[in-house]
């Protein structure tokens, strides 16, 4: 049997089709399927189904929902699925074999980098979709929440499809779609261009120039805004007529656009990379790369190291290489891009990854160039200058082109380290990595910013099985799950617990999950490189904040992981004003991230860690907030 999601909600056995009521258990139903495979908490799933008039028995209730929903499975003989109930909410296990959802995803991920079987692969994974979502499930919360993000899913499959048939010249055949998508999503600046030029092409430019009217009042009198510069500059190649007519080059990405499901982020609809070997999103320590070839003046272009074992970050990596692969804004100015989180999250082998797949845009090479020492302490601006030069000879030399080189700044403490680097000659793109948000920079340069937490279930159990292999995970799916949440889906830690069972093949997963509770985080380390350990990891980040924040994350962590301003408030004993001075702090920091709107949480690995230390230190000092405001170093705010 499989659920249907991507329409009404039904239940399917490939012959018969059975469309659920609009009953509170469908609520139930659809709030578990639209989050496949992750815990639920009971808290959304009671608002899911009542609303925000919850009956006064809601927990109650939700057990007896729970139930009905369950009697609805032996219903219709569905014996390998059940709901879950768990610590603090449910969840239902799917795979793409029994909810369309995971299937359309699949297709989506097999169809990067498939080459020739791309487009084929999209269409299947868009004929899943069988008209308006969830029409039968009366839940205000999921058509608000979680609708326009399966939607907006659905587009940019339906974008790269266009893509696709625009670069082959088939624009005809891509008109009726777009003509509906335009009109269901009026805004939309992306399939507006998209229709443009297919109307331009097959020769009615009068029809393209009406469309960029259109959109234009549009944004004008809902928005108050123009359409951006790729509509303006498309609007006046038309009029130029220097749109090309027939087929183009497709320029929108090396491989496919990423089309993996992306509830947050600061870029959507980009270009995916080419499909490689699966590699982990935090690796170890790079590893050399073979001689770059001679770069187009004869200068040898460095590479960078290659990093091991990168998987995940799908939608981290797409924004990414869209921008590293765009022009560049202001003619000179180099790209600048912000890659910000906490430790172990994969900030630099996110960048170094990226880095690689734009690589043929950069033919002077690039450069990985830390700029902080082991403990934290920024270097000598000189210091990392000369390094950069003897790093990347060629970007300076004559006959480079301008913006040949790429150069990732490494572990940034302040704004001002960057700022210098900006305007070196040569330099087409920097991204730069830091634990800090560097707002500053943000403010002054407008880099696109990436923020690095942890990864989502489903990551977490991709990498867990690209290391140790789809048939050791699937016969402990339990235990695995407990791994990941042990883990805290930090993806150094993942890696950790990955290197440790693929050295051990005959140990169960559930043992070393027991074995790992047993002194979390303490046991997540590999003795022979300290660079892969946990402990180490969060107590060198602790050691680069100011005694005050230090010890106010330590003491934030005996709350229960979610914080609001009152609860931290009483934790440190001071003002609310005062506690949301500091959270603010630890927010830049990458050591909490926001969970929703007035709460931030704790990830319960850094968790852990904390109570850990403040145990082993018998406590924390009671004032520890006194000087927080001023203690950071300038610049980072």
């Amino acid at each position: 049997m499989r659920f249907q999601l991507l329409g009404p909600l039904s239940i399917t056995d490939g012959r018969d089709v059975v469309v659920l009521p609009p009953a509170k258990p469908t609520s139930l139903l659809a709030a578990l399927l639209v989050r496949p495979g992750e815990v639920v908490p009971t808290s959304r799933l009671r608002q899911a189904v009542w609303g925000e008039e919850q009956p006064a028995t809601a927990k109650a209730a939700l057990q007896s929902c729970v139930l009905r929903l369950r009697r609805l499975f032996a219903k219709y003989d569905i014996e390998d699925q059940a709901v879950v109930a768990v610590a603090g909410g449910y969840l239902l296990p799917a795979d793409g074999d029994t909810l369309d959802l995971l299937h359309f995803r699949r297709l989506t991920a097999r169809a990067e980098g498939a080459g020739e079987d791309e487009l084929p692969l999209l269409r299947r994974a868009l004929d899943l979709w069988r008209g308006p979502l969830l029409t039968n499930v009366p839940s205000e919360l999921l058509h608000r929440d979680e609708v326009p993000r399966l939607v907006e899913e659905r587009l940019r499959v339906l974008e790269r499809v266009c893509e696709i048939q625009l670069a082959r010249g088939r624009c005809r055949d891509v008109l009726v779609d777009l003509w509906e998508a335009t009109r269901a999503r009026p805004q939309h600046e992306g399939l507006a261009a998209q229709l443009m030029r297919a109307l331009y092409r097959v020769g009615r430019q009068n029809e393209a120039l009406a469309e960029y009217r259109r959109i234009r009042t549009h944004l004008r009198e809902e928005l108050g805004v123009d359409p951006g510069t790729e509509l303006q500059e498309l609007e006046l190649a038309i009029l130029r007529g220097d749109e090309p007519r027939g087929p183009v080059q497709d320029t929108a990405s090396p491989a496919s656009l990423s089309l993996a499901p992306a509830p947050t982020g600061p870029l959507s609809l980009v270009p995916a990379p080419p499909a490689s070997v699966p590699l982990a999103p935090s690796a170890p320590a790079p590893v050399p790369s073979a001689p770059a070839p001679p770069a187009e003046n004869g200068h040898p272009g460095p590479r960078l190291p290659h990093v091991p074992g990168f998987t995940g970050r799908t939608r981290e990596t797409a924004a990414l290489v869209s921008h590293l692969s765009g022009d560049r804004r202001g003619g000179s100015a180099p790209v600048l891009a912000v890659v910000s989180g906490g430790p172990g999250m994969g900030k630099t082998a996110l960048a170094l990854h990226a880095a690689h797949l734009v690589a043929d845009r950069y033919p002077a090479g690039a450069a990985l160039l830390s700029l902080s020492g082991p403990d934290g302490t920024p270097r000598s601006a000189d210091e990392a200058a000369a390094e950069l030069r003897a790093l990347l000879p060629s970007a300076a030399s004559p006959g480079t082109p301008p913006g040949a080189s790429l150069v990732i700044l490494d572990d940034v403490v302040h704004p001002d380290q960057v700022r210098r680097f900006l305007d070196v000659t040569g330099c087409g793109a920097v991204v730069v990595t830091s634990r800090m948000g560097l707002a500053a920079l943000v403010a002054t340069h407008g880099p696109a910013v990436l923020q690095l937490g942890a990864l989502t279930p489903p990551e977490s159990r991709a990498l867990l099985t690209a290391v140790l292999g789809e048939e050791r995970v699937a016969a402990e799916t339990a235990a695995a799950h407990a791994l990941t949440e042990a883990c805290g889906h930090v993806p150094l830690a993942l890696r950790i617990v990955a290197a440790r069972l693929l050295t051990r093949p005959r140990m169960r997963l559930a043992d070393h999950s027991a074995w790992l509770l047993r002194d979390l985080p303490a046991r997540l380390a590999l003795p022979d490189d300290p660079r892969m350990s946990v402990p180490l990891a969060l107590d060198g980040a602790l050691r680069r904040l100011p005694a005050p924040l230090a010890d106010a994350h330590l003491r934030l962590a005996r709350l229960d992981g979610r914080i609001t301003a009152p609860d931290a408030a009483g934790a440190l004993s001071v003002p609310e004003t005062d506690a949301e001075e500091v959270l603010e702090r630890l927010l830049d920091t990458g050591l909490i991230e926001e969970d929703q709107p007035g709460a931030l949480r704790m990830n319960p690995l850094f968790r852990a860690h904390a109570l850990h230390r403040s145990c082993r230190a018998g406590g924390v000092p009671q004032a520890v907030v006194a000087t927080v405001r001023h203690a950071l170093p300038s610049g980072a705010t």
